[in-house]
C-alpha cells in the first residue's frame, strides 16, 4: 500500500467525524456500535466476502456463538487460550462459553455425517461473531475489540488436494484485495520453530510447509519464510500490509490445522475403503470486518470508492424552482439502488461544503438549465473534476462503476 506520509487522521477520529461508529459506557469498551453509515460500509464488505466465497467454491454455514465448555476443552482452545476467552456461564449443570473461534463448530458440522473421498474438498464459510477477553488498555476503535466478526472458511480435503486449495485461497485473496485497492507488502510463510509446543509430526510439518511454499512460488508472490511464526497447530501464510500510519498488519491467512481433525476424530472413507484423516485448512479472505473497515477508512481518509461509500450522491437544487426536478431525480436513482440524498436547506455553498465534509463521491447540482435539459452538473471532489452529464448517461455510468466495484470515483 502506498503510504501518504501527510496522513494524520486515524479511523477513530474519522469514525466520529463521519458518524460511522460509536461507543457507550453502558455497552462497554471494545464493543463498538455501528451507526447507519458505518453499517453500510460493513454490509458492502460482507457482501463482497460472501460473493467471493461462493465464487471460490465455498458453502455457507451458520453456527452458534455459544458452545459447551467441553467443546473447547476437546479442541484445545481452553488449555491454550482460556485467559483470552470470556469466563464460562453456568446454565443449570452446564457451562457455556462464548466462542473465540468458529473452527470447532465447523469441525462439528463436518462430523455431523460420514464422508467419502468423492465429496472432498468441502469448504465451509461463515461470517460469524467471535469474542476475545481483551484488557481495556489495549482496546482501540475498530482495530482492537472484544467482539470480532470474522470472514472465515475451513476446508476439509485429501492430501493431494492441498496444493490446489492453497492456490484457490491465495487467488481469492488477490481478487479481493484488488477490488479494495489494497497492496500487499509481502506474504509471510510462517514456519515451525525449534521450540516446544508445536503439535503434529515432522513429516506433516515438512509436507505442509512445502505445499504453502510451492503455491507462493507458482503464483510468483513475494514472500519471506520466518521460523517460529507458525501457529502451534500448523504452518501458515500471513498476508502482510501496512496501514495508513505505516504499521504492519496481518489481515488474511491461509493455514493448516493438524489439531482439530485429530482431536475430533474426523474421517473420510478413501478409495481404498479405509478411514483416513482429512486435512483442515483455515482460510480468511478479509479477516475481521472491524479491522478491515478501520484499514479502509484510514487508507481512503474517509473518501471511500462509490460502491463502498455510505452516501454515493448528494443532489443539490440551486433554488426552489428546481426542487421538483431534484426530487424526481432522487426518486429515480433510489429506485435503481443508488444511495442518494437530497440537500435543499441552506445556501448552495454551505450544502456543497457539507457534502465535501461527508466525503460524498459525487455531488450533483441542479439549476434551471439542468432541470430543463435533464442534465446534471456533476462534481467529483476526490478527483477535483466537474462535468455535465445527461441523466441517462450518469445512470449508466454510475451503475457500471458500482457493479464493477471500481476503486475510482470517475464516471
Amino acid at each position: 500500500m502506498n503510504i501518504d506520509q501527510s496522513v494524520k487522521v486515524d479511523h477513530r477520529e474519522l469514525g466520529r467525524e463521519l458518524d460511522l461508529f460509536a461507543s457507550h459506557p453502558l455497552v462497554g469498551p471494545g464493543l463498538p456500535l455501528w451507526l447507519p453509515d458505518g453499517a453500510v460500509i460493513r454490509a458492502e464488505l460482507e457482501k463482497l466476502a460472501f460473493e467471493e466465497s461462493l465464487r471460490s467454491g465455498c458453502q455457507r454455514v451458520y453456527s452458534p456463538v455459544l458452545a459447551k465448555r467441553e467443546l473447547y476443552e476437546r479442541s484445545g482452545h481452553w488449555q491454550k487460550f482460556s485467559e483470552d476467552m470470556f469466563p464460562a456461564m453456568r446454565i443449570g449443570t452446564e457451562e457455556l462459553v462464548l466462542r473465540p473461534a468458529n473452527c470447532p463448530h465447523h469441525a462439528m458440522i463436518y462430523a455431523s455425517r460420514p464422508h467419502s473421498w468423492r465429496e472432498l474438498p468441502l469448504r465451509y464459510a461463515e461470517l460469524g461473531s467471535m469474542f476475545r477477553s481483551e484488557l481495556s488498555g489495549v482496546l482501540s476503535g475498530l482495530s482492537r475489540v472484544r467482539q470480532i466478526n470474522l470472514d472465515d472458511c475451513h476446508v476439509f480435503a485429501t492430501p493431494d488436494q492441498a496444493h490446489g486449495e492453497v492456490l484457490r485461497a491465495l487467488r481469492a485473496i488477490q481478487r479481493g484485495y484488488a477490488v479494495l485497492g489494497l497492496e500487499v507488502d509481502y506474504y509471510r510463510l510462517s514456519a515451525r520453530g525449534s521450540g516446544a509446543g508445536f503439535i503434529g509430526s515432522d513429516q506433516q510439518w515438512a509436507d505442509a510447509e512445502d505445499v504453502l511454499e510451492a503455491a507462493l512460488q507458482e503464483l510468483g508472490l513475494p514472500y519471506r519464510k520466518v521460523s517460529g511464526e507458525a501457529a502451534f497447530y500448523g504452518p501458515k501464510i500471513d498476508v502482510q500490509l501496512f496501514d495508513a500510519a505505516g504499521r504492519e498488519e496481518t489481515i488474511s491467512t491461509v493455514q493448516f490445522d493438524f489439531n482439530q481433525p485429530e482431536r475430533f476424530g474426523l474421517e473420510y472413507i478413501a478409495d481404498d475403503g479405509a478411514a483416513h484423516r482429512p486435512l483442515m485448512i483455515h482460510r480468511g479472505l478479509f479477516g475481521a470486518m472491524e479491522r478491515m473497515v478501520a484499514l479502509l477508512i484510514e487508507k481512503y481518509q474517509g473518501q471511500l470508492p462509490p460502491w463502498l461509500a455510505p452516501l454515493q450522491l448528494s443532489v443539490l437544487p440551486i433554488g426552489e424552482g428546481q426542487e421538483a426536478a431534484a426530487e424526481s431525480l432522487v426518486d429515480e436513482l433510489r429506485a435503481r439502488g443508488l444511495r442518494v440524498q437530497l440537500e435543499s436547506q441552506g445556501s448552495l455553498g454551505s450544502r456543497v461544503r457539507k457534502a465535501r465534509q461527508q466525503r460524498v463521491p459525487w455531488i450533483a447540482v441542479v439549476g434551471e438549465r439542468e432541470a430543463q435539459a435533464g442534465t446534471l452538473s456533476l462534481s467529483v471532489p476526490r478527483l477535483g473534476e466537474q462535468r455535465e452529464l445527461g441523466l441517462l448517461e450518469f445512470i449508466e455510468a454510475a451503475e457500471r462503476d458500482l457493479r464493477s466495484r471500481s476503486s475510482s470515483a470517475a464516471l
